[in-house]
């Protein structure tokens, strides 16, 4: 009794090959790209001046940023050597022979003081950052709404 089963062409006989060639010649690619609908390109020298202006804008911003940073360093340097002149003459103005209730008055209205001026050089501080964030935020939401307004011109040109 004969075998009616389907042999499989071994692998790498070509078997499969000759189907793939003759999909591949039947097969007609412009017919297939050209009925596709492709948008318009737009205008690339826009699209480059836009890139170029969204750099300016974020160089700008990180400018600002770098700036406000600097400022918060040299104004917490100035606190801390402030800090430091005000602790030195307070320990020479400490007298060891002040009875212990004055002297303890004395450490509370210094404990006091000191707090204060720690809130209010924080207070500062975070000012100054956050001038400085809002100032660099500013200019990146600026340039993101200029660029949002050209895209849209862009795209109804094309």
């Amino acid at each position: 009794m004969a075998d009616n089963k389907p042999t499989a062409t071994p692998p790498g006989t070509g078997g499969g090959q000759t189907q793939a060639m003759n999909f591949m010649t039947d097969f007609d690619f412009t017919k297939m790209f050209g009925d596709m609908k492709v948008p318009a390109m737009p205008d690339m020298e826009a699209v480059l001046a836009a890139h170029k202006r969204n750099l300016e804008a974020l160089s700008e911003a990180n400018r600002v940023a770098l700036e406000g940073a600097q400022a918060v360093a040299r104004r917490h340097m100035e606190i801390m050597q402030s800090t430091m002149s005000h602790l030195t003459d307070t320990l020479k103005g400490m007298s060891v022979t002040e009875p212990p209730a004055s002297r303890a008055a004395r450490q509370a209205e210094l404990l006091k003081e000191a707090y204060e001026n720690a809130v209010t050089n924080t207070r500062e501080l975070g000012d100054l950052i956050q001038k400085s964030n809002a100032e660099a935020m500013g200019k990146l939401n600026h340039r993101f709404s200029e660029a949002m307004t050209e895209m849209k011109q862009l795209f109804k040109k094309g």
